[in-house]
């Protein structure tokens, strides 16, 4: 009995704290710095929120959907030029997203460093955005399609249809 007793103990302490589904705040603390403050889904999505936006995802990722009017810059590819190109007002809102908002965070750190001051991160990026019912867009039209990413990145899309294109 004893030794149940034991066998349950390491279970609860040790193993299923490794299965644990983790949250997407746990994820993005494990893996940003939060060297660029947040932005909500919702609050970009507000009519009065001005805000230019930059999709960090690579072009195959961008071409499936991306949210309206945002400009692509990837992100193994990433030129600054793009911006600079496109934004001329170093105070301008800038939103920088992804697909959950860890590879937006390097690009606008690049931004932010070359003298954009008003820089956030989205909170959950694409797919956050897709989970709450915002639309997205690919060259015909609105779409309901999202690239995944990665395997073990796209068990955080909870709408949509996720493709690997």
């Amino acid at each position: 009995m004893k030794r149940v007793a034991l066998y349950i103990i390491f279970f609860f302490l040790v193993i299923s704290p490794t299965i644990a589904q983790v949250t997407l705040s746990e994820l993005l603390n494990k893996h940003n710095s939060h060297s660029i403050p947040y932005i909500s889904v919702q609050e970009l999505a507000m009519p009065k929120t001005n805000a230019v936006i930059i999709d960090a995802r690579e072009v195959e990722e961008y071409n499936v959907s991306h949210i309206k009017n945002a400009i692509s810059v990837g992100y193994d590819s990433f030129d600054l030029k793009k911006v600079t190109d496109n934004i001329k007002d170093k105070n301008q809102l800038i939103v920088v997203y992804c697909s959950l908002g860890i590879r937006s965070e390097t690009i606008a750190e690049q931004i932010k460093k070359s003298g954009y001051t008003n820089v956030y991160n989205l909170y959950g990026g694409i797919f956050e955005w897709k989970n709450l019912d915002f639309p997205l867009y690919n060259e015909v039209g609105e779409t309901n399609k999202v690239h995944g990413f990665a395997k073990e990145w796209s068990k955080w899309l909870k709408k949509g249809e996720c493709v690997y294109e």
